[in-house]
């Protein structure tokens, strides 16, 4: 299949190498930005919204691996830790084991968890906000392994954008 030249002309076929079942990504030849290579890419990602339902994966989550495969598209490859999240709010619930995610939505199992599970083998620090497990009721002892507590959003990002990270928010 030929490949089209231009800004609106896609590659041939997905690709997704970092994040490879999620964040789905389409490359495109000819556009005008691109990742730079030369950059070191610090972000920090706020997610608070909640999915539509809770048998649905958190797309503000999702969004975290679109952005690790555009980088990696392009040859970028984020240093572990440059990429955080931070998860706070009513989207609180998607860093929570399986028993608990159920007690808490009525859901059998919580569908984030593989995909946090993705983006911490990817380097990306997954945290979440101490305020918002309390403010949500959730017992800190059921958050999934790998995800940080923080002693609150706010203060994560204001200290991590002080310290040079970009923040992305849902």
């Amino acid at each position: 299949m030929a490949v089209m030249s231009g800004v609106g002309a896609a590659a041939a076929a997905p690709r997704q190498s970092v994040i490879s079942d999620f964040g789905a990504i389409t490359p495109v030849s000819g556009a005008a930005e691109r990742p730079d290579r030369s950059l070191r890419y610090r972000v920090l990602f706020s997610v608070t919204k909640a999915a539509g339902t809770p048998d649905k994966i958190n797309p503000s989550l999702e969004k975290v691996a679109r952005f690790l495969n555009l980088l990696d598209a392009d040859g970028v490859k984020p240093v572990p830790g440059d990429v955080v999240v931070i998860v706070h709010g009513p989207a609180t619930p998607i860093v929570i084991e399986d028993a608990a995610y159920a007690k808490k939505t009525g859901n059998v199992s919580n569908p984030n968890r593989p995909l946090i599970a993705a983006l911490t083998r990817a380097g990306v620090s997954v945290r979440v906000c101490s305020q918002a497990l309390v403010g949500n009721k959730i017992d800190p002892a059921v958050v999934e392994k790998g995800v940080e507590v923080d002693v609150s959003a706010l203060t994560t990002m204001a200290a991590l954008q002080l310290r040079g990270w970009a923040l992305i928010p849902d």
